[in-house]
């Protein structure tokens, strides 16, 4: 007899004497090898592409997004291959162009035919609603206006491009009933990645308000984001942590007001996440944006927009680093990839047109290296588990976690709610799970790069007969019957139906 088996008899005498559980030995150590290639398509963690707001269901093929080519090489690719979710940014007036009317209810309309295909293909949607009509056209149904709404033309463009002022009582009590309507159909982890809900101003970028009384400034802010957590139970929002929040500057830009990082506390603390939308543009994004992403590190996800457009009006070459050549688009998306790193963002994106063409044709590197470096990329490094056990007893499982990821799995949102957490499982010869137990103690907020996170996991083996089985472990989510839920960055093919083996164990009597 060994020693380690005399310690077990030892130990287990000693159990049946105080009346307490036997743990068996760990008789099967298994480590594991990170996968750095494949695409994850795990809840804010990924590429975001973009769809245009007047496209329908054949762009994939007629703008070139499912025969992409790429720089390092002669093959192309599909854009979707590459995706987490498409983001859209669209007017209200398109989703509701009469009251009442919303487009949503018609499965032929344009709109649902183009998020059905991506739907399809595996990708959520995200949303950014417009209101303002400044350089765009009229964003928002005219019914609004008929209604009684208070209103502004364009500075720029006398008569053209009406807005409703975001303090007028008319445009708010129909803003407010039109989405609670759009919730109702979208509020839905399976179809929407986020909502981007502090959507007014110009551009929908909450800067360069123009209200009727600048003193409302709060007043509107506090509706706002009122209004979006009264609707939005189950998705996350997100808001522009731009230094100019719901500010009457109408330049967009300026010194930093008093009260913009009070705002932001106020956002996040009520469960928004943060976006950015001037990403590589260094004369906008600069020590305070910077200073806001650091503060916020681990606490909220961070999710990117570049802000210059390389391929149309936008002279990149003049960006005060001096890091941006004319003609040399390529030197942008470093530019962007750099300080997205730097600012440690969940999700980056691609935009649209040019912009998504020029990620893959000049800088697919890049692409791959978000792959393998952003976001979230949980796996164990080693689960340590019994190979021996007897029916009833309680058992323990040693797991090591870690994150290749710069950013974080984000379980603290209030709209998650933790709902995503480490399980382990006894699986049957099938494949089937006969036993589940979900680690409560499990936190994946707290899987940070390069610190390894340990948990040790009771299991009592109530149920479970006489047999052979195998440990397997996987990230569930305990809304929907502990089915797995978070991918692993484990290379493809090492699970089954979504839980990963873990060595075997001999069950009896």
């Amino acid at each position: 007899m060994t020693r380690l088996h005399t310690i077990t008899r030892i130990l287990t005498l000693l159990a049946l004497l105080a009346g307490t559980q036997t743990f068996y030995g760990r008789d099967n150590v298994t480590r594991f090898t990170p996968d750095s290639t494949r695409v994850l398509r795990n809840p804010l963690s990924g590429w975001v592409m973009y769809l245009g707001r007047n496209w329908d269901e054949n762009f994939w093929t007629e703008r070139g997004y499912d025969n992409m080519k790429v720089s390092d090489g002669d093959s192309t690719v599909r854009v979707s291959d590459y995706a987490s979710c498409a983001y859209m940014r669209t007017s209200w007036a398109s989703l509701e162009p009469e009251e009442g009317k919303y487009i949503w209810n018609d499965p032929d309309s344009r709109l649902m035919r183009l998020l059905d295909s991506v739907l399809a293909r595996g990708l959520r949607v995200a949303f950014r609603i417009v209101v303002d009509g400044r350089d765009q056209g009229q964003n928002t149904p005219q019914y609004v206006f008929d209604a009684g709404a208070e209103s502004y033309f364009d500075p720029k463009a006398p008569g053209k491009n009406r807005s409703p002022y975001p303090d007028d009582p008319v445009f708010q009590e129909k803003y407010a009933k039109f989405l609670h309507a759009f919730a109702e159909k979208f509020d839905n982890p399976d179809i929407l990645e986020f909502i981007d809900a502090y959507s007014l101003g110009k551009w929908g970028e909450s800067h360069s308000m123009i209200y009727k009384d600048n003193s409302n400034k709060r007043k509107v802010f506090d509706w706002m984001i009122g209004l979006a957590t009264d609707c939005f139970k189950s998705v996350p929002m997100v808001i522009h942590y731009h230094r100019m929040l719901g500010d009457p500057a109408t330049d967009g830009w300026g010194s930093v007001p008093a009260d913009a990082e009070a705002l932001i506390a106020d956002a996040t603390a009520k469960g928004f996440s943060l976006r950015h939308d001037a990403f590589g543009m260094n004369g906008y994004y600069q020590d305070w944006e910077k200073g806001m992403a650091r503060q916020y590190n681990f606490r909220r996800p961070i999710i990117m927009e570049g802000g210059w457009i390389t391929g149309a009006h936008h002279r990149y070459w003049i960006d005060p680093s001096g890091k941006y050549r004319e003609g040399h688009p390529e030197d942008v998306r470093l530019g962007e990839y750099e300080a997205s790193a730097e600012a440690r963002v969940n999700m980056m994106d691609m935009r649209v047109g040019d912009e998504t063409r020029s990620w893959f044709e000049d800088v697919f590197p890049l692409v791959k290296r978000f792959v393998a470096e952003g976001g979230y990329r949980l796996y164990p490094e080693m689960v340590s588990a019994p190979g021996k056990a007897k029916a009833g007893s309680q058992v323990r499982v040693t797991s090591l976690w870690a994150n290749m990821g710069w950013g974080y799995c984000p379980t603290n949102l209030p709209v998650w709610n933790q709902r995503y957490k480490l399980a382990v499982a006894l699986l049957g010869p099938d494949g089937a799970p006969a036993k589940v137990v979900v680690d409560s103690n499990s936190d994946l907020s707290q899987w940070i790069k390069g610190k390894a996170t340990e948990y040790t996991t009771d299991i009592r083996l109530d149920g479970v007969g006489k047999g052979e089985y195998t440990w397997a472990v996987a990230l569930v989510d305990t809304t929907r019957g502990n089915r797995p839920a978070i991918e692993m960055a484990i290379a493809p093919g090492l699970t089954i139906g979504g839980w990963l083996p873990a060595g075997k164990v001999k069950v009896t009597k």
